[in-house]
């Protein structure tokens, strides 16, 4: 059999956001290599008994490797389970790079981000019309990877618009000040989530203004995502695409819709 390594996105802990795909690759494996720190162990439900497996918390890349290349040499499966999705700070591309060098099939399974499971348990859409159509994915710099110059938060911070910020939660404070010199004004609304999705989930809602001490009043420092915006408390607005004005290739629009819909378009008034 051709050895083969299935990087899984395993979501952001709860087991049952598991993709079909994503069990399915867990069934079929002979070694499972998982983040017990970051992923719940219901994921191994799926595992065949008697599986190899381990937990990469205590493996370094070149552990991890090693255990591709002995798959490599008996025709292995393997399939290492990330938290959260694999194109996202999963140290991904590192593992695939090697894998292509050793001559062995990768595939990659996404799964579900963290910050779109914390949209969901907060009810709220990130893109709201007229107030927020983008949404920045980043983190605070000065951690242990470096930022690339132009990436720090005040300079995203400048859009105005939506941001998911990940690998903050130990620098509260500066977090707050580069928010606040990047233009967010001190009552925009932030959505703080710890462990989402997981048994001690903890979801709280707070501003710019308040972030820091919200974060030092709950003891938060690991494991927490930031979603920061106006979008996060905007109501009143309507999406066209529902619009009984607006056609596509299966709906026509109606005749008066569309010619309100028109001139709500040249005078920019809802």
């Amino acid at each position: 059999m051709t050895a083969k390594v299935t990087i899984v996105g395993a979501g952001p802990g709860a087991a049952d956001l598991l993709t079909f795909r994503a069990a399915r690759a867990i069934a079929e494996a002979d070694i499972v290599i998982w983040a017990a720190s970051l992923v719940q162990e219901e994921v191994l439900q799926h595992a065949r008994e008697g599986v190899e497996i381990l937990d990469s918390a205590a493996m370094s890349l070149e552990d991890v490797i090693a255990v591709y290349e002995r798959a490599r040499h008996a025709g292995l499966r393997c399939a290492r389970i990330h938290s959260g999705d694999p194109a996202l700070w999963g140290g991904t591309q590192e593992q695939v790079d090697r894998c292509q060098e050793l001559g062995i099939e990768v595939e990659i399974i996404p799964g579900v981000s963290s910050f779109s499971a914390v949209a969901a348990l907060a009810q709220r859409e990130l893109t709201i019309p007229e107030v927020a159509q983008s949404v920045i994915l980043t983190r605070l710099g000065g951690g242990k990877t470096p930022m690339p110059p132009g990436e720090e938060v005040r300079e995203f911070a400048r859009h105005g618009t939506t941001m998911a910020l990940f690998l903050s939660a130990a620098r509260s404070g500066q977090l707050t000040v580069e928010l606040l010199e990047g233009g967010y004004p001190t009552d925009t609304p932030v959505i703080i989530a710890y462990q989402a999705t997981w048994p001690e989930e903890l979801i709280l809602r707070c501003t710019v203004g308040t972030l820091e001490e919200t974060v030092k009043e709950h003891k938060l420092w690991k494991h927490t995502l930031f979603l920061v915006g106006p979008a996060l408390s905007a109501s009143g607005t309507r999406s066209h695409l529902y619009h009984p004005g607006h056609f596509h290739g299966f709906r026509r629009a109606d005749p008066d819709a569309r010619k309100a819909l028109r001139a709500q378009h040249r005078t920019g008034r809802p």
